[in-house]
């Protein structure tokens, strides 16, 4: 059973498997933390992206460089340490090495390759527990989870809309319907994102760049991989040509197709952010995991809705979500929202 300071602990590696400059694309984030034999902490750690030390070894070698042995102590970390030897050595054999006496982790490794880690280690006399706040680590790892589970990126729909889900007036104006503490919010998600992915149509008819900014408009730090997808051409002074960030251009209509290109440029986190076809094309696919809505006080009664037909033709039929989250951001609300996964054939 997990003592009181191994839940503190968790809680901590929790937060630093997501500071900012934890891993996006394909790698876990992971965060670590050592204790003592009396639950005072030795040292932290976390993954800081592909190739370089894993959690647990850097929290290791932090304890080593501020004087302290970590024989006998306890690693509390927020995924089963790998067993297996990638572009660096196993987890497993630097705990034992160690002398770590003990081993919490949070959510067990899904990979084939690298799964087994806990059974390694409790072969060699460290005892071992799982589990600890496991949901927790999950929302961490959304987007990995996705791409080991089903070897495509997560998907979040993100769209600004009024009340009555109007995207645009009638005469096609869309600029603004939420407010500048929204469109900043949004881009401060942007810049979380491996992909930004948009139609070769809203290129066309709105000319975004698709870059994350700032409320001053200055670009961020980081910027997203910005995609376009579709037959269509892309007109060469579009400014997501601007070489203000990397563009990749997917010459499909097929969001299947779309997301394995992507995934095959190391992305596993997209920002969609086409319009109601895209959007409906994904829907209809079932490649949308998430959907993030920023949502503005107004009414337009006309004008083009946040998605066109995903071929649902009555309510009983209607694509279901359970609300996560809702925020006040300025006078808009955020709202996240995740699709229910389809009740399983026979289930009451």
């Amino acid at each position: 059973m997990a003592t009181p300071a191994e839940h503190a602990a968790m809680r901590r590696a929790l937060e630093l498997a997501v500071r900012p400059d934890a891993p996006l694309g394909p790698n876990p984030r992971v965060g670590a933390v050592l204790l003592g034999p009396d639950g005072t902490t030795l040292a932290e750690g976390h993954h800081r992206g592909a190739g370089t030390p894993h959690a647990e070894v850097q929290a290791l070698a932090a304890a080593r460089a501020r004087g302290h042995d970590p024989a006998g102590a306890t690693m509390v970390v927020t995924l089963e340490p790998c067993s297996h030897h990638g572009r660096t050595p196993p987890c497993t054999g630097a705990l034992r090495e160690a002398g770590v006496a003990r081993v919490v982790f949070a959510l067990a490794d899904p990979t084939p390759v690298a799964a087994g880690g806990a059974a390694v280690l409790a072969g060699a006399g460290v005892e071992v527990e799982g589990g600890l706040l496991a949901e927790q680590a999950r929302a961490t790892n959304l987007a990995w989870l996705r791409m080991v589970a089903a070897a495509r990126p997560w998907v979040t729909w993100k769209f600004a809309a009024t009340l009555d889900g109007r995207v645009a007036a009638p005469d096609g104006t869309s600029r603004w319907i939420t407010s500048a503490q929204a469109r900043a919010d949004a881009h401060a998600r942007r810049a979380r994102a491996d992909a930004v992915l948009v139609g070769t149509g809203t290129v066309r008819a709105d000319d975004p760049t698709l870059t994350a900014r700032d409320a001053e408009g200055l670009p961020l730090p980081r910027q997203p991989l910005r995609a376009v997808m579709g037959r269509s051409p892309v007109p060469p002074d579009a400014k997501v040509l601007d070489g203000a960030a990397r563009t990749v251009l997917l010459d499909t209509r097929d969001p299947h197709e779309a997301l394995a290109r992507l995934a095959a440029h190391g992305v596993a986190d997209v920002l969609l952010e086409g319009g109601p076809t895209l959007a409906a094309a994904f829907v209809r696919a079932g490649l949308v995991d998430e959907v993030l809505a920023y949502l503005a006080p107004a009414l337009l009664g006309a004008g083009p809705a946040a998605v066109g037909d995903i071929g649902v033709a009555t309510m009983a039929a209607a694509a279901r979500l359970s609300t996560e989250q809702v925020t006040q951001v300025g006078p808009d609300l955020r709202v996240l929202a995740r699709f229910l996964p389809e009740p399983t054939e026979g289930a009451k």
